[in-house]
């Protein structure tokens, strides 16, 4: 008995660690890219948290979704006062800087509700005080996380002036240069589609707020579960973005586009680019980010399609329809090719599968779908970067290999984690009954 209360225990400590150990590596980090961003005379996190408190915020939609998350672990009395002192602190920000005759925009009201908040919490005391502090921590990670996420883009603009576009639309012939297709599609059905796309594709943190907030509405009375979408998003924001660096990609509208600044060696989407069996690095402006490969926005909707789905019937479409409409978004906006989406998808699964269901530990199934994941997303890397002149000559049998290795990893993560405990296709996952395993 003392055992299991000695376990337990520790698994509590250990849960509520997490959150206070990644806000002190995630404070560490934001101080070492702003010494960065100084260096380089760019604006930097820190100095961009300090325009969130004085009335020139970046964006409203983090910020709002932070404090969203944050209230999450309060009371609801807590959480209504919380809310509404947020939108008034964001009204009479409006009315200084239309008065002062400043950038208007909101979102430094839930920056100074969520700090507000949090200055109340550290007066609780016991699991009230717990509880709130775990959810503060998450929400203030979520906006961490943006700021740094905004100077690591300076970063992979510094550290690839030259960009590997043309391997990678050479790559994307074995896709069908979806990019192009969507994008004409786009132009050809009017401003109200684009227009809806483009709120899907922009209001991403809002919709994982939606999930998240689903998941987690019970921890004031039953607890954290072990599990949830803002782990995955959190790890996919650290781990994702080290691919701007060492592959820098801008996307078809900026190397093939409008938005090339005069750089731009074609029409998108109205003129397919000529074939080229010598692609070749392309020296880019500095102010375009190399963000696209892998499709953060790709993997961010995955992880969001992925946790909706032990969700009530209207968070599963809701689900659904944010990853189809950010994947057509993607596409049809011209910032990221196919091929970016195909390794942003496999990059979700690979997280997910070596963050969910704690509790099954590191068995060989997890070790399989992580291995093939891993695998299947540098093979990928590396066929678009040494092997994109070969997948364009035969462009129907690279399209094969390259969506059938997604299509295995979608079928291994399947099997995995959400096949129906009995049958032989969650038999050959690793999910027997007689183990007990649930889908958080």
């Amino acid at each position: 008995m003392n055992t299991a209360r000695s376990s337990l225990s520790g698994d509590k400590v250990r849960a509520h660690a997490l959150p206070a150990a990644a806000l002190i590596v995630a404070v560490v980090l934001l101080a070492a890219a702003q010494a960065w961003a100084s260096a380089h005379d760019v604006l930097g996190p820190l100095r961009s948290l300090v325009d969130d408190y004085f009335a020139n915020p970046q964006s409203a939609a983090v910020s709002w979704a932070g404090l969203g998350l944050a209230v999450i672990g309060v009371p609801a009395r807590v959480r209504i006062i919380s809310l509404v002192a947020a939108g008034v602190l964001d009204l009479l920000t409006l009315a200084l800087q239309a008065v002062c005759g400043w950038h208007v925009s909101i979102g430094t009201g839930p920056t100074l509700a969520l700090t507000g908040l949090t200055i109340a919490v550290l007066r609780w005391d016991g699991t009230r005080r717990r509880t709130a502090l775990h959810a503060i921590g998450f929400g203030a990670l979520l906006v961490m996380a943006s700021k740094l996420a905004d100077t690591w883009l300076m970063v992979s603009i510094i550290a690839g002036p030259r960009v590997l576009d043309q391997y990678v639309q050479l790559a994307d012939r074995a896709l069908g240069e979806p990019a192009w297709l969507v994008g004409r599609l786009l132009d050809a059905l009017g401003p109200v589609p684009s227009h809806v796309l483009h709120v899907v594709y922009i209001q991403l943190p809002v919709a994982a707020v939606v999930v998240a907030v689903w998941q987690l509405r019970k921890v004031t009375t039953h607890g954290w579960p072990r599990h949830h979408l803002v782990r995955t998003f959190l790890v996919l924001g650290v781990i994702g973005p080290l691919g701007y660096v060492l592959f820098p990609v801008v996307g078809p509208v900026f190397a093939y586009g409008p938005l090339g600044h005069g750089l731009e060696i074609g029409s998108w989407p109205q003129v397919w680019p000529a074939f080229t069996a010598d692609p070749q690095p392309m020296l880019f402006d500095s102010v375009t980010a190399r963000n696209c490969m892998p499709s953060m926005h790709t993997a961010w909707a995955t992880a969001l399609f992925v946790h909706s789905r032990t969700g009530p019937r209207w968070l599963r479409w809701a689900g659904a329809f944010w990853l189809v409409c950010t994947l057509l978004a993607t596409l049809g906006f011209g910032y990221h090719y196919g091929s970016d989406l195909v390794a942003g998808a496999v990059l979700c699964l690979t997280v997910e599968s070596a963050l969910r269901e704690p509790k099954r530990g590191w068995d060989l199934y997890r070790v399989r779908i992580v291995s093939l994941g891993a695998a299947v997303l540098a093979g990928l890397s590396l066929s678009y970067r040494f092997l994109a002149g070969t997948m364009a000559a035969y462009p129907v049998a690279a399209g094969f290999l390259a969506l059938g290795a997604l299509v295995a990893v979608v079928a291994v993560f399947y099997a995995t984690w959400f096949a129906r405990p009995g049958g032989r296709v969650a038999h050959w996952g690793g999910r027997i009954p007689a183990d007990g395993f649930a889908v958080n």
